[in-house]
């Protein structure tokens, strides 16, 4: 009767490992689930990075617009980052990815130039705020 008991549960125990086919059939699902999973996360990072940058810019032209009303200044006139630091919390806008920012004159727009493709903008093309 003993004999028969552990003869029972050696083979429950043999029979109750997972097969080689099946352990391969669960990693090609979980490949296949992160193939679709990480463009969609590195496109929202893109995304993310991006909107990061629009925003930055429009802080950049609000505080142009401040400093030239404050200081009775027109269209043409330049300004820099030490002028404007005081219109702008924190003194600086924090950078999302490697991006320069170009203050241009007042009436015109300022740029960002990034050194990794973002979105539908290449290495190097400018960023202007929408």
């Amino acid at each position: 009767m003993k004999l028969e008991i552990s003869l029972r549960r050696k083979l429950t125990a043999a029979r109750s490992a997972y097969t080689l086919v099946e352990i391969m059939i669960v990693v090609s699902l979980i490949g296949l689930l992160l193939a679709i999973a990480i463009p969609f996360f590195v496109k929202s990072r893109e995304s993310a990075q991006l909107n990061s940058i629009i925003g930055n810019l429009r802080i950049i032209e609000n505080a142009k617009d401040q400093w030239a009303l404050q200081n009775q200044k027109g269209t043409g006139d330049t300004t820099d980052w030490p002028l404007l630091s005081d219109y702008i919390k924190g003194g600086t806008v924090k950078p999302a990815t490697s991006e320069t920012y170009t203050i241009s004159p007042i009436g015109t727009s300022a740029y960002a130039t990034c050194t990794v493709r973002l979105g539908t903008y290449a290495p190097s093309d400018p960023i202007l705020s929408q």
